[in-house]
């Protein structure tokens, strides 16, 4: 059950590796747009989705590479770590 609990925990860590800095990215453009708009009382809608969308697309772009290479690791680490959960 060891072998398990290791798997989950690093699943776990690599997800919040890889999800953290987007979020972190979407909330700070967020925050950042919405006080635009409450400092120029533009309240459209659109405004606020197309910031996001490109500086998550960028940092897709730039980090891709990293998050695809973590994600292989840990296939990687889960198929040798099958002997192991098989046997419980």
């Amino acid at each position: 059950m060891d072998a398990f609990d290791g798997l989950v925990r690093d699943a776990l860590l690599t997800t919040a590796v890889l999800a953290l800095p987007i979020l972190v990215v979407a909330t700070a453009i967020g925050a950042a747009v919405a006080i635009l708009q409450a400092a120029t009382q533009v309240q459209e809608q659109t405004l606020t989705l197309l910031p996001k969308l490109v500086a998550i697309g960028a940092m897709l772009a730039v980090f891709g590479r990293f998050g695809i290479d973590l994600c292989a690791r840990l296939v990687v680490e889960a198929i040798a770590r099958i002997p192991e959960l098989v046997r419980g």
